[in-house]
């Protein structure tokens, strides 16, 4: 027999996606160029943005560069949210792409034309009864502050983003009522150069500057967590992490210890610090043993403390499995995190492992040390979609793996975790963010875009466009 599960009567069904990767039109509207902006299309990307010393520059004759076309959303916004609201998202993520606002990031007034196009697409939401959960940084900072600051590694980028939040606020304070501060904000850690705007020019100095530049991150942080509750009382205002739960390879206790080292370094430094107020216990002895040595201003600890968030955000995608000594054999490729291969688990087209079981352990274990909201803003399976010869798209694969996933929601909840809603990622076909890949598919909607740049940017509904649709109008009890 089925089993059916009780969502909460007010949970929050949609989707989410991310400027950079759907919008399109990158230097339309007074926009600035932003990080996405340099970022090569293709496998090569990853190879490229892992190494030391990315440079941030443009090459068109060695490199396409998909994300400034994207999907157009820029101009099919309207088409796209009456796709979504048809589904019947009750909520719609998406980010504004900081240079749409300050084209440079460093400015004193903000670009009018970003602004308009913006209330624009929240007014199209609000009109379909579509709440907006906005990002405000989503792997897209300024070009230029990369560039002429070294992007989060300067401390006078917190003045730049405060400033930046707070004209979100002020401008839309009466349209939207759910923010995000830094996308995963904690997957600086391994790749600091999608979240803090930088490349360490050698491994001597990777961590001191990614400690540095998270620090910086956590004081905005908590600086725009008081300007919204200031700014827009009624709003919540969370952090969001990229949260993969560390498993032991075997019971051998020194695996143990190594795993639970990772995760604690992963999933809970940035966590404790925006809900909790405080660096965990632990960091003291890391930062000690790693040489870093963060650089402080008075006042900096007190406003962590002072400003946590309501609620965390999480994207899960995968767990990972770990093992103190290990070889080349034994790892999962694919994984952006690494980790060893787990036995006990089928991967996707790219290599991801597929744990619905971890999502219910992820959630058991946050609302367990946090007992904050939990909002699960990305979920979902990249994976190449074809079109059958009426056109229709059969993706019973997304389909099953969207399923076992909510079920993991729907046990969670049942262990007691507060969960606030859940909006899979990649709603409608967009750019992949690691690979810069149109054929790494995640949506309900397709879209005729492809890796060549070729396509007609037609919007299709996919077989699990009508699951989903039926899941939300069954608030989750038909699976």
């Amino acid at each position: 027999m089925t089993k059916t599960y009780q969502f909460p009567e007010n949970f929050l069904w949609g989707g989410a996606t991310a400027a950079n990767q759907l919008e399109g039109a990158h230097l339309e509207g007074g926009k600035g160029m932003n990080l996405a902006d340099v970022m090569p299309g293709g496998k090569i990307r990853f190879k490229l943005i892992s190494q030391l010393g990315f440079d941030f520059e443009i090459d068109k004759n060695k490199y396409t560069y998909p994300n400034h076309d994207a999907i157009d959303f820029y101009h099919r916004y309207a088409e796209d949210i009456a796709l979504f609201a048809e589904m019947g998202f009750k909520t719609f993520r998406l980010s504004i792409a900081w240079s749409r606002i300050f084209p440079n990031g460093d400015e004193l007034e903000p670009n009018e034309e970003g602004l308009a196009f913006y209330d624009r697409v929240f007014d199209e939401c609000l009109k379909h009864g579509m709440e907006p959960l906005v990002t405000i940084s989503h792997y897209e900072m300024p070009l230029y502050l990369i560039k002429e600051y070294g992007g989060w590694r300067s401390r006078e980028v917190i003045t730049f983003f405060e400033r930046y939040a707070v004209t979100l606020f002020n401008r839309y304070k009466d349209k939207v009522k759910y923010w995000l501060t830094f996308n995963e904000i904690n997957g600086a850690t391994h790749m600091p150069i999608f979240s803090l705007g930088f490349s360490p020019a050698t491994e001597e100095v990777r961590l001191q500057e990614t400690f540095q530049g998270l620090h910086h991150q956590f004081v905005a942080s908590s600086l725009a967590v008081k300007a919204c509750h200031e700014i827009i009382p009624e709003a919540q205002i969370g952090c969001m992490l990229l949260y993969a739960p560390v498993y032991s390879f075997d019971a051998n206790p020194v695996n143990v210890l190594h795993a639970m080292k990772e995760e604690q370094l992963f999933n809970y430094i940035s966590g404790d610090v925006q809900v909790r107020g405080e660096y965990p216990a632990f960091t003291k002895r890391y930062f000690k043993e790693n040489n870093i040595q963060i650089d402080m201003q008075e006042g900096d600890l007190e406003t962590i403390k002072q400003y946590p968030v309501d609620f965390i955000s999480l994207s899960y995608y995968m767990s990972r499995t770990e093992k103190k000594e290990k070889t080349p054999e034994d790892m999962i490729e694919g994984n952006i995190m690494a980790g060893v291969k787990n036995p006990f688990l089928e991967a996707s087209d790219w290599g991801w492992e597929i744990d619905p079981i971890g999502l219910r352990i992820s959630l058991n274990q946050l609302y367990d040390r946090y007992r904050v909201p939990l909002f699960i803003v990305e979920n979902g399976l990249g994976a190449y979609d074809t079109l059958e010869e009426d056109g229709s798209i059969i993706d019973d694969y997304r389909i099953n793996y969207l399923r076992g996933h909510i079920e993991a929601m729907g046990e969670a909840i049942e262990d007691g975790v507060e969960l606030m809603g859940y909006t899979p990622w990649g709603c409608i076909d967009l750019v992949s963010a690691s690979t810069g890949e149109m054929s790494k598919r995640y949506g309900f909607i397709y879209v005729d875009k492809h890796d060549d740049g070729s396509g007609t940017l037609e919007r299709k509904k996919k077989k699990s466009f009508h699951w989903y649709q039926n899941v939300i109008s069954t608030n989750g009890k038909e699976l």
